[in-house]
């Protein structure tokens, strides 16, 4: 019940007694008038004392509430003054209008009449963003910032040591690193003791400086591997000077003439120290399989950071391991109920002479296999060889469409990625999700992105083409080959094109793959056929080489006009012309094309590593050869991106 109620009660009640009261003398008068008398003198007393009882209660009553009004009304006082957070307010100028105390102690001495921009530049934008809350540095403090619109009102609360205890414990969590010598095994081979000895001692004792220097707990494995413990705070440092420990040892084993680099694959972000080692073995092939001589950082998300890829890949693939892959590929190809071929979109020469390789490899093992090819995505530079392929009846029965081999998948049926990694880039990634077992061939620098849980995987970038790497599994097939002019011209053609005819990222063992296939019918004039240009295209691309301009010393930029679109192999062929010219040594061509996507080719002589600058527009490639496509950008804005990743790259990352 509420008080005034009961107040109203309690006031009734005694109205009500005495009336009672007054009724009960009124009889005792009528009968005996002496007790009467008594009886009203005594009520009347009690009446007399219950009034002045009553006014004095209700003088304390009302000093007390005014005693508490004040105490509470102090205590609010004493609140704003001096518990520990910062209050502003300010007027519709953005003016300081009052501080308290605090504000005045610990943000600035003379805050009224100040304008809130000059307290902080973050304020205003916090204001006219309408955050509400928010954590900004003012001078050296951290504070959280809480912001009343309607009352202008800003609190301020100091977070400053619960930030340092933060960044502490953050700095102080557990960095698993493994570092690997590339090469080691191949270059020491036959190496004198003496020599060799000398070479890992200076490498030991660099490393071992390295580690003492940012306090790192290193341990040596094995003759090429080592495993590296570490905190936070040191990798920071590590990454802030982008791991300078690969450029010592590549000069140290540069000065011996021996091609022995590092690298590192590092895991960060667990608890568990398992864990950190799982993804720092992540880290360390993918860092491999893009080349070696850099480092991989990988995180608990998945995320991964480079740092190093400075030196072209060197060659250190073995037979060995080609003639492993050549019968394993063929086993798993012997199991299967259907085989599937698959390249990337708008498939290139090594796409396509890749995936008739691999259809060859089914053919000598009695297996059917299909190729999976877009009608209507085909590269212009592919043109040719689909028309040879329409007139020999037998290989081109083999070409289906997408939507046929999703009709006709089975849960036997192993499909076979050839010169890609990317889900994203295979012609059609819908069968990545109905097919079970999934073989990656492929001579590109691995990526962040990859086919998920793949059987087999047989990726060299240290290959000139898939061409190549398919050529080498042929050799080893168990069964006596016989290759039919066209499928071994067009394995020679993928390789002579992404070779530029031999000239660039071409080993031993491309011109052994090359003479391979020469003695089994390759025709060479047949390739130079296949490769012929029409006067059409030759005179677009020198249309787009004549906008070129150096961006800096070296690196030549060409851009397309807004209003004409250019094919994937144009851009990429006016790169590859403009690396050519006189005082080039990087080139970068920028175009829309007709799905309305700018798209970027970028080549390089191997001194400037164009795979870093495109990866950073999340693009990818080769040292020397690379790319990447921008969705829903002009090409202005495309332009000042590629700037920027051009920038950064030769500032070092800064």
């Amino acid at each position: 019940m509420p008080k005034f109620l009961m107040k109203r009660w309690h006031g009734y009640h005694m109205i009500a007694l005495v009336v009672i009261a007054l009724l009960f003398i009124g009889i005792l008068t009528w009968y005996q008038w002496q007790i009467g008398v008594i009886g009203f003198f005594l009520l009347g007393v009690v009446l007399i004392y219950g009034i002045q009882a009553r006014i004095s209660f209700e003088k304390d009553l009302e000093e007390y509430i005014s005693t508490l009004s004040y105490r509470v009304s102090k205590a609010g006082e004493e609140a704003v003054t001096k518990l520990p957070i910062g209050m502003i307010l300010y007027n519709e100028e953005k003016v300081v209008q009052w501080g308290n105390p605090y504000v005045t102690s610990y943000i600035a001495s003379d805050v009224i009449g100040k304008h809130l921009n000059d307290i902080s530049e973050e304020l205003i934008l916090m204001i006219e963003s309408d955050e509400k809350n928010q954590t900004l540095q003012i001078g050296e403090l951290f504070f959280y910032v809480s912001h009343e619109l309607d009352e202008r009102l800003i609190y301020f609360q100091d977070i400053t040591e619960i930030k340092e205890a933060t960044e502490r414990f953050e700095e102080a969590q557990t960095v698993v690193s493994l570092i690997f010598l590339d090469n080691y095994d191949e270059v020491t081979q036959g190496m004198e003791d003496q020599l060799r000895s000398r070479l890992m001692s200076q490498v030991t004792l660099a490393l071992n400086n390295w580690a003492n220097e940012h306090e790192i707990f290193l341990r040596r494995t094995a003759s090429d591997r080592f495993i590296a413990v570490m905190n936070m705070k040191s990798l920071k440092d590590l990454e802030k000077n982008r791991f300078d420990i690969l450029d010592k040892i590549r000069e140290i084993t540069g000065k011996e003439k021996v091609p022995i680099t590092l690298s590192l694959g590092v895991g960060t972000g667990e608890d568990s120290l398992r864990e950190l080692g799982i993804l720092a073995q992540s880290s360390l092939d993918l860092a491999l399989g893009r080349g070696g001589d850099q480092v991989a950082i990988k995180k608990k998300n998945g995320k991964v950071t480079f740092y190093g890829g400075k030196s072209n890949a060197l060659e250190k693939r073995t037979r060995v391991r080609a003639r492993v892959i050549s019968h394993a590929l063929r086993d798993f190809v012997l199991e299967s109920e259907k085989v599937f071929i698959m390249g990337h979109k708008n498939p290139d020469m090594d796409a396509i002479g890749a995936a008739i390789g691999v259809q060859k490899i089914a053919d000598v093992n009695e297996k059917e296999a299909s190729i999976i090819i877009d009608h209507t995505d085909i590269n212009h530079d592919v043109q040719k060889l689909m028309e040879e392929v329409e007139n020999h009846d037998n290989l081109w029965s083999k070409f289906i469409t997408p939507n046929e081999a999703l009709e006709e998948v089975t849960p036997g049926t192993l499909l076979i990625v050839v010169d890609t990694h990317k889900p994203s880039l295979v012609i059609e990634p819908k069968l990545l999700e109905e097919v079970e077992r999934i073989i990656v061939l492929d001579h590109h620098r691995r990526g962040e992105e990859f086919i998920k849980d793949p059987v087999l995987v047989y990726m060299e970038p240290y290959a000139s083409s898939t061409a190549e790497l398919v050529t080498e599994l042929l050799e080893y097939q168990p069964k006596k080959l016989k290759m039919d002019r066209l499928e071994s011209t067009a394995l020679l053609a993928g390789i002579i094109v992404d070779t530029k005819s031999f000239a660039v990222r071409t080993g031993a063992r491309t011109f052994d793959a090359a003479s391979f296939l020469r003695s089994n019918g390759a025709d060479t004039t047949l390739v130079q056929t296949l490769l012929k240009e029409d006067l059409e295209h030759y005179v677009k691309r020198a249309k787009l080489i004549e906008s070129a301009y150096f961006y800096h010393k070296g690196i030549a930029i060409s851009i397309a006009n807004d209003d004409e679109v250019y094919s994937q192999i144009i851009i990429a062929q006016a790169a590859d012309t403009l690396l050519n010219m006189k005082g080039t040594v990087a080139s970068f061509v920028l175009s829309k094309r007709k799905d309305g996507v700018v798209s970027i080719s970028a080549r390089s002589l191997g001194e400037v590593n164009v795979q870093l600058i495109m990866e950073r527009l999340n693009g990818g490639g080769h040292l020397t050869n690379a790319a990447t496509q921008l969705e829903d950008v002009d090409l202005d804005e495309a332009k000042g991106k590629l700037q920027e990743a051009i920038d950064y790259y030769l500032e070092g990352g800064k």
